[in-house]
Formats: structure tokens, C-alpha cells, sequence
């Protein structure tokens, strides 16, 4: 089989024969047909692996090599998907620092805070261009050289922040971090597709989304206090520091998780150190990646042509937008209102970040109850669209924590009832960030790093358009209509949902799999 060319084999034919495309057309069947997990007559009957009971078939099929990360220890595939998601914490948790040392830095240099507030806006909007350059450069270079080299250079623009003496060199050193920092939640997607198994997946896109989610609340949280009794630049000086410490579990631990199971190309691990690995040069000596840069420019393109992942995209920015929104422009409600300086602003903090440890805890079981439930009543399959049924769990948390926050905030309700509202819309997004990750990771799971990549974009988009009308629009309306417009937004995006539920498998057989070198 040319694994170049699109192989369409009937998910009957596939499950019900012992070719050897049996095996690889698993996955593909999957996104065609819904997935089988628990046949084990099935799996027994047609020599497929499973799990150690024998209940659930793995997909996709590993390979018998020690070397394929599929097959690697539970200790070092987990190990690097935390180092994974503590380098996805940087990027929202060092934006999010800017917040708290705008007036700080205002003062220092002479400027409204508005103004220096560009900077910001700038680094978030790079976090979210990141994302598809981030993917191609690992199509042709691999995965662990463009983690480590855009670390190396997020910890150097990460010192630059600390140390720049002017706005102008500040606002350079943030964009440019925005685009390097970026590295490990524009293409998380692609670690966790690489070394766990389909039926794995919800629950480690939660861990990876839950570190991401609690990022933008805890930079301002820990900011708070450190410029309440120190200057600004230690501030970006701790975010140096643990952006280096990432930088380090990288270089000790992690490794190149791409892995090819379908071309007999000889593997990678054995013939070099792993030093070269890291450094990219075994890679591009052996052509491991196969794609030539028209190909790793590609796919990104085709894949946002997709109709499911766009319009996936669109519901994620609708519904997440109001989360950079709030948090960018929160201190400047929360003083006026309820008195609070840097410090009670600080704790003000620790609600969202409760409430997103709350939704990493309850998606742990939630997404992977669903899919049981929507399998069994669909014949033992489960198709992507299942995942969106978490949707309907996080609505009425964000709509009615939006609608509590506009009230108690105008009308100066009691802060821990801003606090509540607040804590119930980002549970709700914790929820709905793993089910649309989940979903359009199922629906092209030989895209990973890019559907990951625009997912995060649209996540970004959203936030830097609503950022840079917030605090106008509530001067202007109050937080009463504000918030309760983006209630009727985010309802209104989740007829989206509805039609992905609806029609989301049609669309995706209609626009056909993407087909690269390398999945």
C-alpha cells in the first residue's frame, strides 16, 4: 500500500479480514465508521492486540519494536506527557503576567498603561499564529528538535523580558517569547497521539488541557505577589526560571515520540545518540520525516479546509473567547469596585484556578463515561461526534457563571459571588476544551499537531479581539448587558455543536481524510 495515496478499505472488511492492512486501516476505519474498542471475541477471533485484560482492542496496532513510543513504560510515556504540559502551562501563564506588571511598568517608563498593554496583546496573538508554524517545522525537522530549539529560545526571550530596560525592547522580547513559548500547547495534540492509544486519549488531552486552562490565572496569581514586594522584573524573572526548568526535563528526558509503522523504514532510535535526536541532525541525515518543505507547509492548509475543524474552531472561539477577555481586564474592574490592590487581586485568582483543577478531575471520568454510554448505543462504535455530548454538560456552567459575574459585579454583589461566577465558567471550559480537542483529534487523528494547532488559534483569535474592546464595552453598557451578550454568543455557538452532531460525520466523509507522508 502507497502510504501516500488514500487507501479506503470498508470498516467490515477491515475488522472481518487477515490482510495485513488490517492492522493499519484500523484508525482509518475509525474515522470513517466509528470506532471498536471492546470486542474481544473480535480481537481474539482476527489476532488483533489489546489491552493486558483483553477487552479493549489498541488502536492504533503497535508495532513489535521496544523503540515504537506506543509500546514504551506507563512511567516514561507519563513522564513526558507532564514535562509536555508543564512547557504547555508557559506561554498563557507568561502572558498572563503582563497583566499584573502594566501599571508597574507604566510608571516606569512614563506611559498609559493601555499603551503598554500592546505588548501583551501582541504576545498573545503570536501564541495563536505559533501554533501552525510550530507543526510544519515538526513535519520536516521532528517533533523533539523544534520543542527543544523554540524552548532554548522562549528561556532566552524569556530573560530579555526580565531585563529590558525600554517598552519598545519589552514589546520585542514578548512577541517574540509568544512565538517561541508556544511550542508544546500548539502542538501538544501530536505527544499524546504518538505514545497512548485511542481509548487513552480523552483522559490525557485532560491532563494536557488542565495545565493549559489554569495557566492565564496562575501567572497573575503568583504575579501579584511577587510586585507587591519586589519590582516588576522578577516577576518575568521567575517565568525564566521555570520556563528553564522545562527546558531542562526536556533535555533529560524526553525524545523523539514520531514513529513510522508503515513503511519498513528503519528506526530511528537504535543507530545515534539521543543527543542528536534532540539536536535534529539523525532526523534530517536519515530523512526520518520524508516531508519536503511543500509538504510541511501543507499541512496545516489542508487541514483548516476541513469543514468539521473549522467550524469546531469557530465554537471554541465563541465559547473561550471571554476567558482571555476577563482575565486581561479583571484587575481593572475589581479595583474600582471592591477596593482590591495587588495582593487581593492575587487571591481573587485562586478561583479559576480551583474550578479548572475541579473540571480536570471531573473530565477524568466524565469524557470517558460518555464514550462508553454513546458506543454501547451505537452498536459497539464510537464516532467522533460522541465527544461533543461533553458540550451540553459545560453549557449551563458557563452560561449561568457569565450571567453571575455581570450581576454581581454592576451591582456589587458580594465578591465571592463574582468569585463563583467566574470559578463556574471556566469549569464549563475546562469540560469543553478536552471534548473539542477529543473530538476533532478522533475525527483526523493522522493530523494531530495541526487540528490541536488551530484549535489553540481559535482559542487565541477570540481572546485578542475581545481584549481589545472589553474594558470599553463596559464602560459603556455595564457588566450586566456585557456579560450577559456573551452569555447569548456562547449559546448561540452551541447550535454549532448541535450541527456537528447532526451532520459532522456527513461533512467529514464528504471532505475525505487528509492524506499525508506522515502521520
Amino acid at each position: 500500500m502507497d502510504p501516500e495515496k488514500p487507501h479506503h478499505v470498508p470498516v467490515d472488511e477491515v475488522y472481518d479480514d487477515k490482510k495485513p492492512h488490517a492492522i493499519d486501516e484500523l484508525e482509518a476505519a475509525g474515522e470513517r465508521e466509528g470506532y471498536v474498542l471492546n470486542d474481544a471475541s473480535l480481537a481474539h477471533e482476527r489476532g488483533l492486540k489489546t489491552t493486558a485484560d483483553g477487552q479493549t482492542i489498541l488502536i492504533p496496532q503497535p508495532s513489535d519494536s521496544p523503540n515504537d513510543p506506543l509500546n514504551w513504560s506507563w512511567f516514561r510515556k507519563h513522564l513526558i506527557l507532564i514535562i509536555i504540559s508543564c512547557t504547555a502551562l508557559l506561554p498563557d501563564y507568561g502572558s498572563a503576567t503582563g497583566a499584573v506588571t502594566l501599571l508597574a511598568q507604566g510608571a516606569e517608563w512614563h506611559m498609559d498603561p493601555n499603551v503598554v498593554n500592546h505588548s501583551q496583546v501582541g504576545n498573545v496573538f503570536m501564541l495563536g499564529v505559533g501554533g501552525p508554524i510550530i507543526v510544519a517545522f515538526a513535519a520536516y525537522f521532528g517533533r523533539y528538535p523544534v520543542l527543544f530549539w523554540f524552548i532554548v529560545l522562549a528561556v532566552a526571550t524569556a530573560i530579555w523580558c526580565a531585563a529590558a530596560q525600554s517598552f519598545e525592547s519589552f514589546m520585542a522580547a514578548r512577541i517574540l517569547n509568544g512565538l517561541f513559548s508556544t511550542v508544546a500547547q500548539g502542538g501538544g495534540l501530536m505527544y499524546i497521539k504518538d505514545m497512548f492509544f485511542f481509548h487513552e486519549h480523552a483522559r490525557k488531552i485532560n491532563i494536557w488541557s488542565g495545565f493549559i486552562i489554569v495557566s492565564p490565572y496562575l501567572g497573575p496569581l503568583l504575579a501579584a505577589f511577587i510586585v507587591s514586594t519586589q519590582i516588576w522584573q522578577w516577576a518575568f524573572g521567575v517565568y525564566a526560571i521555570e520556563t528553564g526548568l522545562c527546558l531542562i526535563a526536556i533535555i533529560l528526558f524526553v525524545d523523539e515520540t514520531y514513529y513510522d509503522r508503515k513503511t519498513g523504514q528503519p528506526e530511528l532510535y537504535p543507530n545515534a545518540p539521543r543527543w542528536q535526536r534532540m539536536l535534529g541532525i539523525q532526523q534530517r541525515r536519515t530523512n526520518y520525516m520524508r516531508n519536503s518543505v511543500k509538504d510541511a507547509v501543507m499541512r496545516p492548509l489542508v487541514i483548516i479546509c476541513k469543514p468539521v475543524v473549522i467550524l469546531a474552531c469557530i465554537y471554541y472561539m465563541l465559547s473561550f473567547a471571554w476567558v482571555v477577555g476577563i482575565n486581561t481586564t479583571l484587575a481593572i474592574l475589581l479595583g474600582p469596585i471592591y477596593g482590591f490592590q495587588a495582593k487581593q487581586i492575587g487571591f481573587f485568582y485562586f478561583t479559576p484556578v480551583i474550578a479548572a483543577i475541579l473540571g480536570e478531575i471531573t473530565g477524568h471520568w466524565l469524557h470517558d463515561l460518555i464514550a462508553k454510554v454513546s458506543a454501547k448505543r451505537n452498536g459497539g462504535r464510537l464516532e467522533p461526534e460522541a465527544r461533543l455530548w461533553a458540550s451540553w454538560v459545560s453549557l449551563p456552567f458557563m452560561a449561568s457563571g457569565l450571567i453571575l459575574m455581570g450581576f454581581a459585579l454592576e451591582r456589587h454583589y458580594h465578591y465571592m459571588l463574582a468569585a463563583l461566577g467566574w470559578g463556574l465558567y471556566v469549569f464549563g471550559t475546562m469540560i469543553v476544551t478536552v471534548a473539542v480537542n477529543s473530538y476533532v483529534l478522533d475525527g483526523y487523528p493522522e493530523a494531530s499537531g495541526e487540528v490541536a494547532a488551530w484549535v489553540n488559534f481559535g482559542r487565541i483569535l477570540g481572546g485578542v479581539i475581545v481584549s481589545y474592546f472589553m474594558v470599553e464595552w463596559e464602560e459603556k453598557y455595564g457588566t450586566i448587558r456585557q456579560f450577559g451578550t456573551m452569555c447569548g454568543i456562547v449559546g448561540a455557538a452551541f447550535l454549532i455543536v448541535l450541527g456537528l452532531q447532526l451532520w459532522g460525520k456527513r461533512l467529514r466523509l464528504w471532505a475525505g481524510p487528509a492524506v499525508f507522508k506522515t502521520v
